[in-house]
């Protein structure tokens, strides 16, 4: 199992998915059984399921999106690949900054998925070197 190319895999779906608001290209990168946890202590369901529900909920409170991913940083089986969005939530503009560390199965799927972000209000530029 390539870690790279698993993370590059994970991050096509989440820009499939996120850009049509659909759940399930995303889900489909994630193992059975796999632990997806946001923020880091939201803890979702299990699985695929667990993808999808996050993805569902999460979708459901944005308006429009912009996002960008950063190039994965990998090594054994693991990767972590940061993030940028800039969406409305709630009738605000915001912008929302993380990194998702993630930990593959030898067949490249998704078996943990921890993910860190912070959210402010208005428009913030990406930092000067952010996702290399």
């Amino acid at each position: 199992m390539d870690a790279e190319a698993a993370a590059r895999a994970w991050v096509e779906a989440w820009e499939r998915g996120w850009a049509a608001k659909d759940a399930e290209p995303i889900a489909a990168r994630y193992a059975e059984g796999a632990r997806f946890l946001s923020q880091p202590f939201r803890d979702w369901r299990h699985g695929p399921e667990g993808a999808r529900e996050y993805c569902e909920h999460a979708f459901a409170e944005e308006g429009e999106v912009e996002f960008w991913f950063g190039e994965p940083v990998a090594g054994g089986n693991r990767a972590a690949v940061e993030y940028w969005a800039i969406l409305v939530e709630d009738g605000q503009l915001v912008s929302l900054a993380g990194t998702a560390v993630l930990r593959f199965t030898p067949d490249g799927l998704v078996e943990e998925h921890r993910d860190y972000w912070a959210m402010r209000e208005g428009i913030a530029e990406r930092p000067d070197g952010w996702g290399r």
